[in-house]
């Protein structure tokens, strides 16, 4: 079995005339990250490593969930291929991820990880939404099997604010 909790980069700002890599989260972002981190520490996951992409918003939200679940930060990398925003990138960085692997999180970006999880998760989302987590798991052995698996948990900011 393996699992992949994916988590889309929360809200960033759009204030700073910076390039689209280096958007930061706004204050909704970081405080939506804090919330997510903290909801999903409760299920106990313990992902051996932890991808993200370069973009700092992408590496704000997954270091805020890092230090919410106690994570070291040495088990954090970042990985290029993960600043997709289609998904056939994200795919074949799963695909050929280390066999030794068999919990991870992916920190990325939308359309790529809405398709994902609608191409391998069993419960259709219209669109992942900011700082939006989902946990799949995979009846398989090998990253480069990867089918199909069933969709575990879904956690989205808005649900959990009243």
């Amino acid at each position: 079995m393996k699992k992949i909790v994916f988590v889309r980069h929360a809200k960033s700002s759009w204030e700073l005339e910076v390039t689209d890599i280096d958007r930061p989260l706004k204050k909704r972002g970081i405080v939506d990250s804090d919330l997510v981190s903290r909801v999903f520490k409760i299920l106990k996951f313990n992902p051996e490593i932890v991808f993200s992409s370069p973009a700092k918003r992408a590496l704000e939200t997954c270091e805020i969930f890092v230090n919410n679940l106690k994570i070291s930060e040495d088990y954090i990398k970042v990985e290029s291929q993960l600043y997709d925003f289609g998904g056939n990138n994200v795919v074949d960085f799963i695909k050929s991820l280390d066999n030794n692997y068999n919990n991870i999180m992916i920190f990325g970006h939308n359309h790529a990880l809405t398709s994902i999880v609608n191409t391998y998760g069993n419960i259709y989302i219209d669109n992942l939404p900011t700082c939006g987590l989902v946990f799949i798991e995979f009846d398989i052995n090998y990253w480069s099997e990867l089918k199909q698996g069933e969709t575990l948990k879904m956690i989205f900011p808005k649900n959990l604010k009243n």
